[in-house]
């Protein structure tokens, strides 16, 4: 990294330049797009703003770069802030501001502007992040799943992994979807039936605003169980051609955005990964390798018709390191992590139309993921020696219909979805017991739903909102009228005075298992859960939230979910939920959709926006996991972590320094012990090379706590239409270790070959490794903006 930080100090030692910037933008009403006239934007806490004209559009000039929040207001409308939007020298920035019209007696309730993500069907569980705080989110790497995790209900995982865990739900209960279209994965090296991975593939640099729900979802939005995420992205810029650069410690990444004619923009990107050459020099026995590709052309064909044209992929492969094989723990590896390829896509079109009454939105789009998976007995290459050979394709066209409109006092949205969708697998998987999985085929079936939401004001303060989904699709009888798999849906909001509010959801919330489960088969090719259903989630959720006028928040929700029909594994007998999620593919076995489980908890924020120079935001939530396995009893799910802790704040110092720390806590997991006889029996460990879990004993022992603490320092330069940005994120700056359910492994002679047991010839001896993750990781890079 040497010549970086020469890079640096060149750079620093030129004197900054006083660039000023114009920001323009338009006002405009949010559900029929007309324009706003005279609406007053101003820059909060300076004597600069702009008065719209007669087609909403505004100018406010020479802004110096730097973090701002802008406010809009007009008569008859809500007012609408944005919160620490960055100015660059590099580009004049497009500001939008869509406002609500306001049927609000203001005598009685005053309306203040608000930065903070508001939506009448979900007054409670959703949260807001703008693309700056992805940025320079502390440890995070500029990845929009770790800066998730610093929001209340959200467990934070092992630092590998970027799992999103949220109110004690297992990782496969969430959904994404990017400037409205569903992607069905946002990270590399996906775990297949679930979701997460150790990277994620969104370009921060798209990014606009992430909206978060943890319960009352959209109607519109279905299949999630514990979390909704909206990516809103930006447009490409319309005035020239213009990129970034970005160098990390991992990966380099280049981004290129402009004009395309008169009504279109682009925005596009490349990123490449070299981990293998730093995994290598490590001596680590795996390589992990990754790509992606991202695109967005917006077209607005006039003031009434916008098309979005949206392109995302990833390919990645994991491959051995066979030359790392000196240590035990090494070893261990080398015979467990399968060679595995993996690629996917998501292309989608939205149109957008906008009429006196409402809005139409049409989104055709299709998703596409290929995994495939390979592993041989001491890495040997022979037929006699394959463990495993998977191959698995998931494909779904789609499309969904919406109507947003107002009718006198109701706001409404109304649509209808379909898909089609095909799955193939191709498993063989020998397993302990003697146990071999053998089959090829293939599925397709079509889903289909219908979805309502209506909100409206009862008098002065009080909100409400009521929604309705129905679901179905062609797999089996159980599931085929979406008249008996309804979602019914009710929040409500109160204003009790100008600064807090008493909010308040019911719901229930479905969710199809995973194509993995769907799509199993035994070995003469019939489907082994042809009877799966639907699972079912219940939600309610209260809670109170102040906020003041000087950006700061605190709120309290309690909530508890009730799940029904939730897949339990046939030949283990314990649920999916127990089970947990790593690398790999979940659900492709026998299930039994006959389980059931809750969690609950509460959780507590204190927020503080940015205000001329501090920022930060401390969340606590308590939460309980639980799930029934085969025999009817609750177990502490995988997720049950019980406490978690997250404090995140960053201070703007003087000559554009900017300093963050971020302080992650989570109680131990529940693992389940090994059942050592069945573990050291040579059949069974020869297949699995790793221990065999004791089922009877399911998730019966915690693992300790882990806490540790996050460092990132920016430093920011800008010049005549090019920003630069130096940054050092420093993840787990205390080195704290998190310790692991132990390896078993057996014990070798000095030529390496397992010790048969004296006492039983059938067995080997075995022994336990320590599983220890966590180390100081820093992370030194460049962006430079032009």
């Amino acid at each position: 990294m040497r010549p970086l930080f020469t890079l640096a100090i060149l750079f620093l030692s030129i004197p900054a330049w006083a660039q000023q910037v114009a920001v323009r933008g338009t006002v405009y009403n949010a559900i029929t797009r007309e324009p706003i006239p005279f609406a007053a934007v101003s820059v909060v806490g300076k004597a600069a703003g702009a008065i719209s004209d007669e087609n909403g559009n505004f100018v406010i000039a020479e802004l110096a770069p730097g973090f701002y929040t802008f406010e809009c207001t007009a008569l008859g409308f809500k007012p609408l802030q944005k919160a620490e939007i960055q100015i660059l020298a590099s580009r004049e920035r497009d500001l939008e501001f869509a406002l609500e019209e306001n049927n609000v007696a203001v005598a009685e309730v005053e309306v203040v502007a608000d930065a903070r993500v508001k939506r009448a069907e979900s007054p409670v569980s959703v949260r807001s992040i703008g693309a700056t705080e992805i940025k320079r989110n502390p440890g995070g790497n500029r990845d929009i799943s770790k800066a998730i995790q610093s929001l209340p209900g959200v467990a934070s995982g092992v630092s590998f992994r970027n799992d999103i865990i949220v109110r004690g739900g297992s990782t496969g209960e969430n959904r994404f979807y990017v400037d409205g279209i569903e992607v069905p994965n946002i990270n590399h090296f996906a775990t297949q039936g679930a979701s997460g991975g150790p990277v994620g593939l969104l370009n921060v640099n798209f990014i606009e605003e992430v909206d978060f729900y943890s319960s009352a979802f959209p109607s519109a939005r279905g299949n999630a169980l514990s979390s909704v995420m909206e990516i809103r992205q930006i447009n490409g810029r319309t005035d020239r051609l213009g990129g970034s650069f970005t160098l990390g410690s991992s990966d380099l990444n280049f981004t290129a955005e402009g004009p395309m004619g008169k009504k279109s923009s682009f925005i596009a990107s490349y990123r490449k990964s070299y981990l293998e050459f730093l995994f290598k020099a490590l001596e680590l026995p795996f390589l992990p390798t990754y790509q992606d590709f991202a695109y967005k052309q917006t077209i607005k064909l006039n003031s009434k018709n916008e098309i979005t044209i949206l392109g995302l992929g990833a390919i990645d492969d994991f491959s051995l390191n066979t030359e790392a094989n000196e240590t035990e723990e090494q070893r261990y590896i080398l015979d467990n992590i399968p060679v595995n390829t993996q690629w996917n896509y998501t292309i989608g079109t939205k149109w957008r139309r906008y009429g006196p009454a409402g809005n139409t939105t049409v989104v055709l789009s299709r998703n596409m993921l290929n995994n495939e998976a390979i592993k041989y007995q001491d890495n040997i290459t022979s037929p006699e020696r394959l463990i495993q050979n998977y191959q698995s394709q998931e494909m779904e066209n789609k499309v969904r219909i919406e109507q947003t409109g107002k009718w006198r006092e109701v706001s409404f949205t109304l649509g209808a979805a379909g898909e089609y969708v095909r799955y193939l697998n191709s498993t063989f998987n020998r397993l302990p017991f003697g146990v071999l999985v053998d089959f090829s085929g293939s599925i397709d079936l079509f889903k289909y739903a219908f979805f309502a939401q209506a909100d409206r004001y009862v008098g002065d303060r009080l909100r409400v909102s009521a929604g309705l989904r129905g679901d179905g699709n062609s797999f089996n009888n159980r599931m085929v009228n979406p008249f008996k798999n309804l979602s019914p849906r009710f929040s409500a909001s109160y204003a009790l005075n100008t600064q807090l509010k008493l909010n308040a959801s019911v719901a229930r919330y479905t969710q199809l298992p995973a194509y993995t489960v769907l799509g199993y088969r035994n070995n003469i090719g019939q489907l082994s859960n042809e009877n799966a259903t639907y699972i079912t989630s219940d939600h309610y959720v209260s809670g109170l939230e102040y906020s003041t006028t000087k950006k700061l928040r605190l709120s309290t929700e309690g909530f508890v979910k009730q799940y029904r029909s939730y897949p339990i594994l046939v030949r283990e007998g314990i649920s999916l939920a127990n089970l947990g999620a790593d690398f790999g593919v979940i659900g492709n076995a026998p299930v039994s959709s006959v389980g059931s489980g809750r969690a609950y908890g509460f959780e507590l924020l204190a927020q503080q926006q940015l205000s001329t120079r501090f920022y930060g935001i401390l969340c606590y939530t308590y939460v309980r996991s639980e799930f029934s396995n085969a025999d009817g009893r609750l177990a502490p799910s995988s997720w049950d972590n019980r406490h978690l802790v997250s404090a995140t704040g960053g201070v703007l110092l003087g000559k554009n320094w900017e300093l963050g720390l971020r302080y992650r806590y989570g109680g131990g997991q529940p693992f389940t012990p090994y059942d050592l006889a069945a573990s050291a029996q040579k059949q069974n460990f020869d297949i699995t090379g790793r221990g065999i879990n004791d089922f009877s004993r399911i998730n019966a022992e915690r693992l300790p706590s882990f806490q540790a603490l996050d460092i990132r320092i920016d430093k920011k330069i800008s010049r005549k239409r090019w920003d630069l940005d130096l940054y050092l994120d420093i993840q787990n700056a205390t080195n704290s270790k998190a310790q692991g359910q132990p390896f078993l492994t057996v014990v070798r002679d000095a030529a390496g070959n397992p010790l048969e047991d004296p006492n039983s010839p059938s067995a080997y001896q075995v022994k336990t490794l320590p599983n220890i993750s966590g180390t100081l990781l820093p992370s030194v890079g460049i962006i430079v903006e032009f």
